[in-house]
């Protein structure tokens, strides 16, 4: 595939190398010189010196026709104006990184629709997320950036005999905003159907927002699971997205940080989570804030080796199970060695949704589920696709696909089967992987 990635720092080059392993052909946008110069030397790319946010030197990247555009240059401003302005000069997808949480936050502006802009990312968010992941028992996917929603897929496994073993799907009176999308039986693993009956052992997945998801757990486990302690050290912009994730009755938080204004921040924009004004690498710190009895500590400050360090002194005065932020990808890769349990580092995620988005026609984005068997398809419905000329019910859809989601307008429901897809709706669908050509046939307009 042919991409634009517009900015040459450590995560545009991240990306450019990934992608280049991968046999893509990559163009590079950066102002500086030095980085072009130095990217030449190291990858197969073509590296062009100039501004992202002019339109002369997106032409001569040859923007127009590129199946992805990827603005991750150092200013949010600078990003959604060169991803809004490939976009409509001619790129199938277009993608901008953030950082401040404004630009995210559709209540006030939806700066993504107005700047026609395929997704907004922010490497802080997605690391909190994958940080949230790793915290959550029995585990669970965090899809919240698909569809600008809030959707989530929780992985529960049955352990057992509840109320809902042995009762058919469509009996058992979940909400119409939750839905089970598979079930995993003695490894094998399927879409559910409305005819499914669950039993013991089995691990399911439930979509729907994380409050939605919750009211309804208790339906499949017989004992609610204890609250958890989270230690959190450093309350910049992860570690503020980790504890939001977080909030609710399952995790009592205790978030550190240095800065006195942003520990004012942190106090009035989060609810249930006790923030202190300390500085959390410190051994004596630790101490003091009895995080030897935490079952989870996680070290997100702005500085990897802080980070390893703090992560490392948790561990040694008792904390279960600790984590940490390494912007260093070779860091991350040896941290179990060290004891930390899990290390994030912010590139790779961003990597794996880059690759996520490298798909042609109405494809957005894909992720893999149960070990690869099943993915999870953002979808758009384009003009004129076999999609939109009949209700769910009457689409030559496989039983292998469930239609989980469909967002119209900023608004997210789960569909019935007398629904009927609209052009500009984004879909959600879970699909085994022998029955992913024959759903896209659904939604792809002249073989595209």
């Amino acid at each position: 595939m042919r991409i634009v990635v517009m900015g040459a720092g450590t995560v545009g080059t991240s990306i450019a190398e990934m992608l280049c392993q991968f046999k893509h052909s990559v163009t590079v946008i950066d102002e500086d010189r030095q980085r072009i110069r130095a990217l030449n030397e190291k990858l197969d790319v073509r590296a062009l010196t100039g501004s992202a946010a002019r339109s002369s030197v997106l032409f001569q990247a040859d923007v127009l026709g590129a199946d992805l555009a990827l603005a991750v240059t150092g200013s949010d401003e600078v990003n959604m104006i060169a991803a809004s302005m490939a976009k409509a000069m001619g790129a199938h997808r277009s993608v901008a990184r953030v950082y401040a949480p404004v630009f995210r936050d559709a209540s006030t502006f939806d700066y993504q629709r107005h700047f026609n802009i395929d997704r907004l990312l922010s490497l802080e968010h997605l690391s909190a997320l994958e940080l949230a992941r790793g915290i959550r028992s029995p585990g669970s996917v965090a899809v919240e950036n698909f569809a600008r929603s809030n959707l989530e897929v929780h992985e529960i496994v049955i352990a057992k005999k509840t109320k809902a073993v042995g009762v058919a799907l469509r009996d058992l009176g979940l909400p119409p905003k939750v839905r089970i999308g598979s079930i995993l039986r003695d490894g094998k693993t399927w879409i559910a159907g409305a005819e499914d009956r669950l039993a013991v052992n089995d691990q399911i997945t439930l979509i729907g927002t994380s409050d939605d998801i919750d009211d309804v757990k208790d339906r499949f486990q017989t004992e609610t699971p204890p609250k958890q302690g989270i230690v959190i050290a450093g309350g910049g912009e992860t570690g503020f997205h980790l504890a939001g994730t977080l909030q609710g009755p399952r995790y009592s938080i205790v978030l550190l940080e240095t800065d006195r204004d942003r520990c004012d921040f942190l106090a009035a924009n989060l609810d249930n989570t006790t923030v202190v004004h300390c500085d959390g690498t410190r051994r004596e710190t630790l101490e003091e804030e009895r995080v030897g009895s935490a079952d989870v500590f996680v070290s997100c400050t702005g500085d990897d080796e802080n980070n390893i360090l703090a992560a490392i002194e948790a561990k040694d005065i008792g904390a279960r199970k600790v984590m940490s932020i390494v912007g260093r990808p070779d860091y991350a890769a040896v941290m179990s060695k060290v004891g930390i349990d899990l290390a994030v580092s912010p590139r790779q995620v961003m990597a794996r949704q880059v690759m996520g988005f490298l798909h042609s026609g109405p494809v957005v984005s894909r992720t893999s589920l149960a070990g690869g068997e099943i993915g999870l398809f953002e979808i758009d419905v384009l003009p004129d696709a076999p999609a939109t000329e009949h209700v769910l019910a009457r689409l030559e859809l496989p039983q292998q696909c469930l239609i989980a989601a469909v967002m119209r307008d900023d608004y997210v429901r789960v569909p019935g089967a007398d629904d009927h897809l609209r052009e500009g709706d984004t879909v959600i669908a879970l699909v085994e992987e022998s029955a992913v050509d024959e759903m896209l046939k659904v939604f792809s307009v002249n073989g595209q």
